[in-house]
């Protein structure tokens, strides 16, 4: 059942951290590391021969009663058996709503990607400012020349709260 998972879970480190922050790329080498090392200790453990010569212990010590209860002791171990199926559907089941939402924030991500390309295009192929005429930002907000329209019709020339906002700007000849 983990087999599948560990094929399924092959990640390209080095792509990888260049798209994460420093922090998190420290994080994930140190995560990796200590995954390395208990993976070795494992290893280790396992090659590790688990058995124990009773007939020396009966030759060298004196009380033969204590090595036989222990041979017996050691004997009579099962170890414990878990079934851990359950926490592995559980695991198995967080990793798919995980990877559900990353794909999800990876469309919108690059949607907002998308959007943001273009709206760089049109701000690097607009016209500077200085070069724009009034028919330009009337063709851009007609919603605004019908409110100067509108103003001009009513006699009004003051824009309301310019004055207080950018002061009486009086330009003398």
């Amino acid at each position: 059942m983990a087999a599948p998972a560990r094929q399924a879970a092959r990640i390209d480190w080095s792509a990888l951290g260049t798209k994460l922050k420093p922090e998190t790329v420290a994080a994930v080498n140190a995560f990796r590391r200590r995954h390395t090392e208990l993976t070795k200790t494992v290893t280790d453990l396992r090659e590790q021969s688990a058995t124990i010569d009773f007939a020396h212990y009966q030759k060298v010590l004196k009380n033969k009663a204590v090595v036989n209860d222990a041979e017996k002791a050691f004997k009579a171990f099962k170890p414990a058996t878990y079934d851990l199926s359950e926490q592995i559907r559980a695991i198995e089941g967080q990793q798919q709503k995980a990877v559900a939402a990353a794909q999800k924030t990876a469309k919108k991500v690059n949607v907002e990607v998308d959007e943001l390309k273009v709206l760089l295009k049109n701000i690097e192929t607009a016209r500077p400012v200085d070069q724009l005429t009034v028919e330009d930002v009337a063709k851009a907000y007609p919603e605004l020349d019908k409110t100067v329209e509108k103003m001009a019709k009513r006699g009004q020339w003051k824009v309301p709260g310019y004055y207080e906002r950018f002061g009486d700007f009086i330009v003398g000849f």
